[in-house]
């Protein structure tokens, strides 16, 4: 089958390629598990901190990529959930305990990094850590669902907000623009105020439902209760801290920070920042739970993901514009383009 392999941790700053397209075996499911045909696989920024190595694989070469969306092409032993020609998706868990918190336990394993992932047309996941997609997303549209919308679905949860209350969002990408809708719909009181330094990504969260957008060293109109951070790098968490109201939660979705505005830190200020018990929190991971909670939601509202695709040969393309910061909302790799 036809993949695309990293076969060593590089920056992308001196390396625009460093994923190699070859062909390898096609896997065989073993028992408990499927075999998945891959029909699209998000690109996430995560595949930025497998290929710099901040959060590197293990093992190398590895398959990347963990929004996958595909169908059932063959089944191992004592496989009861799905069929063949079932539509699944899978997420950045790949497995793990099963319990409610195996998303921190030494159990978890990664899709793409710690196992081959679906840069490639074929892959082997565990029965339980599949899920089926609505039929009211195409193969593209669902793929971003399966990290960037769950993983959003599990931050805005940890915000505590209630409808009514305000939320800020720092970053304006793949997951941010998903995350902006579940508001809407699940707190339709609650206004959205969004901090991004690209003009066109303040002006697309507007045309979303944002109620305000500006810089990421701007100040919201109003202090804020909660605010989510997806971005990789620090100054937008000082800045953050520094938008909270009294008593507010900074909930910082992202695998990894960069280094390279690492000094950002020393702007801050425990009086300004930190007092009147302002929380800072980060999401770890994601839970099967929270993708099956979330994908029936993702339909209900339903959610719509403004995508860009790539053929399968093109994800060193995709990967150096994301790292470029050339995004408005989700990239995506297609199989059959």
């Amino acid at each position: 089958m036809r993949a695309q392999l990293l076969r060593q941790v590089v920056s992308l700053r001196d390396v625009s390629t460093p994923l190699e397209l070859v062909d390898i075996p096609t896997p065989r499911p073993t028992r408990g598990e499927i075999r998945i045909r891959v029909a699209a696989c998000g690109v996430c920024h995560t595949e930025l901190d497998e290929v710099e190595g901040r959060t590197a694989p293990p093992i190398l070469p590895v398959v990347p990529g963990h929004e996958v969306v595909g169908y059932v092409d063959e089944v191992g032993d004592d496989v009861s959930h799905h069929r063949i020609g079932d539509r699944v998706g899978v997420g950045w868990i790949h497995s793990s305990s099963g319990g409610e918190q195996e998303n921190i336990c030494p159990q978890f394993r990664a899709t793409g990094r710690d196992v081959n992932g679906g840069y490639a047309e074929y892959m082997t996941v565990p029965e339980e850590y599949a899920y089926p997609i609505p039929k009211c997303f195409t193969d593209s549209e669902a793929a971003p669902l399966l990290c960037a919308g769950a993983i959003g679905y599990r931050a805005m949860r940890l915000t505590g907000i209630e409808d009514g209350q305000t939320l800020g969002l720092t970053g304006f990408g793949g997951s941010a623009h998903l995350v902006l809708q579940m508001v809407r719909h699940q707190f339709p009181r609650t206004k959205v105020f969004v901090f991004a330094r690209d003009g066109d990504q303040q002006e697309f969260s507007l045309e979303l439902g944002a109620v305000w957008a500006g810089h990421t060293t701007d100040r919201a109109p109003i202090p804020l209760d909660a605010i989510i951070d997806t971005t990789p790098a620090w100054q937008p968490v000082v800045e953050a801290l520094a938008n909270l109201a009294p008593g507010g939660r900074l909930v910082i979705n992202a695998i990894r920070k960069e280094d390279d505005d690492k000094e950002q830190l020393l702007q801050l200020s425990y009086h300004e920042h930190l007092w009147m018990e302002r929380e800072v929190k980060t999401v770890a991971n994601i839970t099967h739970y929270d993708i099956r909670e979330f994908l029936p939601l993702a339909a209900e509202i339903p959610l719509r993901s403004t995508i860009t695709t790539y053929p399968l040969e093109e994800a060193n393309r995709a990967i150096v514009e994301l790292k470029q910061g050339s995004v408005k909302g989700a990239k995506v790799l297609v199989m059959d383009a």
